[in-house]
């Protein structure tokens, strides 16, 4: 892995994403204590940031490959990247996806051209189905996160953030399964300018922060979260990434996150999931820490079902 590697990606990918806005806000800046950068995610193809790890990954698989189609299983977001990033590059998405999913993203994915099968909610159901479409289609898998090709382009979000703004002290980024964190760090790594590189995470489902902690992948019992794209866990691709890169992970309560989410409705005035608050709530919850310095924040997404938020 090298900086040129990181490069070639955005290169690649850069015909087929958004380069997002990145906000600003003098009264959140005062709310937290610090200059605040956002990474608007939510402004996306498809409305998040998995467009970009979803386009880079079909485009690296070979001619054969593409015409067999891919496979992924999905809560959501990265089932609609796939579903759209596949469309555009003329290939047949096949889509896993758990019966809880959000109805706002299986609509989505369906209107993409994605192929869904439900499956029962949890990891062993959803790799099972997926294994099953490999099997009878030749379909090749994509992970929604532990793919080295999908962290890369996730990557890409955080280098557009720091050639505009290059002297960051430090960028937040949402965990779940580890992918856009993973290619934040990397990006931070090979761009940033003594940037550091900083996970938030549900308390509830707080499996990288143990993770990091123990030195060995975690698993949660349950992840009963309003931030539903971070109910996954960390893959060993990924997890080796953070391991050397992130410095630290913060945790947040349910109730943070949703005050964070409705502050960025309000005051930015956009669209964001919870997923995409985590990083804001954890400067509010450390205003000490990020005092004083340049924060950016990636805001993942803003694919919310607006029959099921709440705000209180």
């Amino acid at each position: 892995m090298d900086k040129q590697v990181l490069l070639e990606t955005r290169e690649r990918v850069s015909p087929y994403i958004h380069n997002t806005s990145i906000f600003t806000s003098s009264l959140l800046d005062v709310m937290s204590g610090s200059k605040l950068f956002f990474k608007c995610e939510n402004f996306q193809k498809m409305g998040a940031f998995k467009m970009r790890g979803a386009t880079n990954a079909i485009m690296q698989l070979s001619k054969e490959q593409q015409e067999q189609g891919v496979v992924t299983h999905s809560s959501g977001n990265f089932a609609q990247a796939l579903s759209l990033a596949a469309k555009n590059l003329g290939v047949t998405a096949y889509i896993v996806m758990p019966n809880n999913a959000p109805k706002v993203k299986k609509e989505a994915v369906l209107a993409y051209g994605g192929i869904v099968t439900d499956c029962e909610p949890n990891i062993a159901a959803r790799e099972q189905a997926a294994q099953q479409i490999v099997d009878e289609k030749g379909a090749t898998f994509i992970h929604p996160s532990n793919d080295l090709d999908v962290i890369l382009g996730n990557a890409t979000a955080a280098m557009e953030l720091l050639e505009v703004h290059p002297d960051l002290d430090v960028i937040l980024s949402p965990v779940g399964g580890g992918g856009l964190l993973a290619g934040t760090a990397l990006a931070a790594h090979y761009f940033g300018n003594h940037c550091l590189v900083i996970g938030a995470e549900p308390q509830v489902a707080d499996d990288a922060f143990r993770s990091l902690k123990s030195g060995q992948i975690e698993t949660n019992d349950s992840a009963d979260t309003v931030a539903d794209g971070l109910r996954t866990q960390l893959g060993d691709i990924n997890f080796p990434i953070l391991q050397k890169h992130v410095d630290h992970i913060i945790c947040v309560e349910e109730q943070e996150i949703i005050k964070a989410m409705k502050i960025l409705w309000e005051r930015l005035k956009i669209v964001v999931e919870p997923s995409s608050a985590v990083g804001f709530a954890a400067v509010l919850k450390e205003k000490e820490y990020f005092k004083g310095k340049q924060v950016g924040i990636i805001l993942s997404g803003g694919n919310v079902d607006l029959e099921t938020i709440k705000f209180s």
